[in-house]
């Protein structure tokens, strides 16, 4: 990972930690566990000539501060109650979040009041009329077999204030927000109102996002499930071009304004023979165009395999996009059915005949419950939460950095993207497997 800009990586507390944590004496086991130090880094840009420029300009080189369990803890976990939120779409491995969440804070540090808020940021809101989960072990105990989320989920803003007066109300003392961009958003600014109110409440984010986006983090939870059920969905695409003259698989896979599970269900899948993503202008017409590449595709194979982020080629709509949805995310048009009437009317014209089959799996990806490997990210993140949030750490979110569990303020990440790097080894890896040009005129 290479970040150029710098900015502050420290992490807010709500005061000293004075507590002995309690995990050493849960079991005999954890009696020679490591305590994690604050001043544990890990280095953002590990690229060395990146560690030396930094060195040279006299600045610390950019690093974040380590996760796991501190010596010292800010909460008595005896007197603490915990609320847990999940927002936005769905994702594989929520309920493993939920789960590692509870369970982490029932057995490693006997907190037992611990309450889920139904339907999103909704359920603080009395007028909505939702009741709240109490979670125990016993509840979540088999909850990761299933996929979506036990909490339920909402889209859209509610008040902050009347959020933070029911945290009040609830004397809830450490919140886990889970969501993407606008749930995080949504945490800073109840953090911010708590803050302001000089309450000593904890608000720990585990950032949410199919489409592996978020700026900082190496890999979010349920990416690598969705690389798995889209590589069964290309394979259906391409049994089905393979076995018609002249066919061609169409698959259309999430991908708003990264096309990471279009790129690595392509490089797992070797079969696909153009792979379009949001970051990767291309053309439609002319010789270098994908229409015509399509077309030398199938009179030397007699198939092809397309697949295209759905953020891919938004500048073929002459509308400019719309918001739809409650969270105020774009409406993009679909890309998908505009290749497949595009490619259809193409060779119509050019009195070929082809048999195409489109595939939409998006519903049925992000509903799946997780992967082992999924499962096992998810343990991690959400016993780092824990650790973080019981130990007084607020305003912060946790997650993946060069393949180390780190906590990263919320600051650091807003308004922000990860984008595919047109000149990475993934990219290029893509265009190798697949032999397609650059498709540009």
């Amino acid at each position: 990972m290479k970040i150029k800009e710098h900015f502050d990586t420290s992490i807010m507390t709500l005061g000293s930690t004075k507590i002995a944590s309690p995990i050493k004496g849960v079991r005999k086991q954890d009696e020679g566990r490591r305590f994690v130090s604050d001043n544990e880094r890990i280095l953002i840009n590990i690229d060395e000539n990146e560690v030396m420029k930094a060195a040279k300009s006299q600045k610390k080189p950019l690093a974040l501060e380590r996760a796991g369990p501190r010596n010292k803890i800010f909460f008595d976990p005896s007197k603490l109650r915990c609320a847990i939120v999940s927002c936005g779409g769905l994702c594989p491995g929520i309920n493993d979040i939920v789960r590692a969440i509870v369970l982490t804070l029932h057995h490693n540090y006997g907190v037992s009041n611990i309450c889920g808020i139904r339907y999103g940021f909704e359920g603080f809101i009395s007028s909505y009329g939702h009741e709240l989960i109490d979670l125990t072990p016993g509840f979540v105990s088999a909850i990761h077999e299933s996929g979506g989320t036990v909490l339920g989920t909402s889209r859209g803003p509610q008040d902050i204030e009347s959020i933070v007066d029911a945290l009040e109300r609830m004397n809830v003392g450490l919140l886990f927000t889970i969501g993407g961009d606008g749930t995080m958003a949504g945490a800073s600014q109840i953090a911010k109102v708590i803050s302001k109110r000089k309450l000593k409440i904890s608000v720990i984010g585990i950032p949410k996002t199919i489409d592996n986006d978020i700026y900082l983090i190496d890999r979010s939870f349920g990416f690598d499930s969705a690389v798995d059920i889209a590589v069964d969905t290309i394979r259906s695409a391409h049994n089905e071009a393979i076995s018609a003259s002249h066919g061609i698989g169409l698959v259309k896979l999430m991908g708003r304004h990264s096309g990471f599970i279009a790129a690595a269900a392509t490089l797992a899948m070797p079969e696909v023979n153009f792979c379009l993503i949001p970051e990767s202008d291309f053309d439609l017409e002319g010789p270098n165009g994908l229409l015509e590449l399509v077309k030398e595709r199938l009179l030397s194979r007699q198939h092809a395999v397309i697949v295209a982020a759905e953020g891919a080629g938004q500048k073929f709509f002459k509308e400019k996009p719309k918001r739809s949805d409650a969270s105020g995310n774009i409406s993009l048009e679909d890309i998908g059915l505009f290749l497949k009437e595009s490619i259809n009317s193409y060779f119509q014209e050019q009195n070929i005949r082809i048999t195409l089959k489109y595939i939409d799996p998006s519903y049925t990806i992000r509903s799946v419950s997780a992967n082992a490997n999924d499962h096992v990210l998810c343990g991690f993140l959400g016993r780092s939460a824990v650790h973080a949030g019981i130990s007084g750490k607020t305003k912060m979110l946790v997650g993946l950095c060069n393949n180390q569990l780190v906590h990263i303020p919320m600051e650091a990440t807003a308004g922000k993207r990860k984008q595919v790097n047109l000149s990475s080894d993934m990219w290029m890896s893509v265009l190798e497997t697949t032999g397609q040009t650059t498709l540009k005129n």
